[in-house]
């Protein structure tokens, strides 16, 4: 699936400048994708597995 299909979410928590942050999304039920809030699409993306965004996520 291309970026461009994902549906991208930004934390609640981010700054209000919106360039402090990373944007996440998912794909079906087994991959999460990861970017740079500033990059709006341009930059790379980071593609883990559901499992490990968890353990990611569980461990901050």
């Amino acid at each position: 699936m291309s970026h461009d299909q994902l549906t991208w979410f930004k934390s609640s928590y981010s700054g209000g400048n919106g360039g402090e942050c990373v944007e996440v999304a998912f794909e079906r039920a087994d991959r999460v994708h990861v970017r740079d809030s500033k990059a709006e699409g341009c930059g790379p993306e980071l593609v883990f597995t559901a499992e490990s965004w968890q353990a990611f996520v569980a461990g901050l």
